[in-house]
């Protein structure tokens, strides 16, 4: 039975009371524009495109106020209790077992709780997953431990590359390279365009996923998932494999540079010369993968 110290239960309860805004106000906190994750951040990044963007919004004015509100009436509530039922504070215990109204709102309070957050939820989701008309379509392939992209001839393409992470001696800082995340290839896409992305694997499960994007799409091996983002603003962002995929799953980052649709035609035309295949199709410019 508790016999507790009341002053020690008010600290923890002024504790408690100073800790969930900054959680809250940690959630709010966007990281840099480019999409590159930054040193101490917890919360979501800065999302460059609508869905990113929507679902943002659905975490920091949705979901984080019902959580800290939650969590916030049902440590007050045992603060409460623990204060008011304690055995020098309530010596004869109460006998009661059941009160009907009050299973009746404990019951119906989550219920409505789970409808209020179900509408922009299901709402979310139908915009993540009907993918609207795509002026680019590109196939990315998960291999251990590396992603493979293929541009489609028929929209200015035909070609395909891997894209590897580099390794720690060749990692540039001055010329912008992050540990852990710069690859030898980036993939490139217009801005303000829907990219349709085609996913699969060769090997085991990886999951693709670039969370200033909003995406994350499983590849399955003997399978074709796809997803879709339209990138608003135009910068480097970087994303990594999101399923556990075997010894080397950390080191298989993935970078997307957003252009202009004319610097994206330039692109185009240099990777056709670039990345022209070999007679198997395959195409490994990196000294080696991790």
């Amino acid at each position: 039975m508790l016999t507790g110290n009341r002053s020690q239960i008010r600290r923890a309860a002024l504790a408690a009371i100073a800790f969930f805004p900054a959680l809250f106000a940690a959630g709010i906190a966007a990281a840099e524009i480019n999409g590159a994750p930054t040193p101490g951040g917890i919360g979501l990044p800065e999302m460059a495109t609508p869905v990113g963007a929507e679902a943002q919004f659905f975490y920091n004015s949705v979901l984080l106020p019902i959580i800290s509100f939650i969590a916030l009436f049902v440590l007050g509530l045992l603060i409460y209790v623990c204060w008011r039922f304690n055995e020098q504070a309530n010596p004869v215990p109460s006998k009661v077992t059941h009160h009907t109204g009050l299973e009746i709102v404990w019951t119906l309070i989550p219920v409505l709780i789970l409808v209020v957050i179900s509408v922009p939820s299901f709402r979310l989701l139908a915009h993540q997953v009907e993918i609207p008309e795509a002026s680019l379509t590109v196939k990315v392939t998960g291999n251990q431990w590396y992603w493979t992209w293929a541009y489609p001839e028929d929209q200015g393409g035909g070609f395909k590359f891997d894209q590897i992470m580099k390794p720690e001696s060749e990692i540039n800082v001055a010329a912008g390279d992050l540990r852990l995340l710069t690859v030898d290839n980036e993939a490139v896409v217009p801005v303000n365009e829907v990219v349709r992305v085609q996913l699969t694997s060769t090997d085991v499960i990886h999951a693709f996923g670039v969370a200033a994007f909003g995406v994350r799409m499983d590849a399955i091996p003997g399978r074709l998932n796809q997803t879709w983002f339209k990138v608003e603003k135009e910068g480097v962002y970087y994303g990594q494999c999101y399923f556990i995929c075997g010894k080397d799953h950390a080191y298989m980052p993935i970078v997307v540079r957003a252009v202009s649709r004319p610097d994206y035609e330039k692109w185009l035309a240099d990777a056709k010369k670039k990345f022209a295949a070999n007679d198997n199709g395959d195409l490994r410019v990196a000294a080696a993968a991790h």
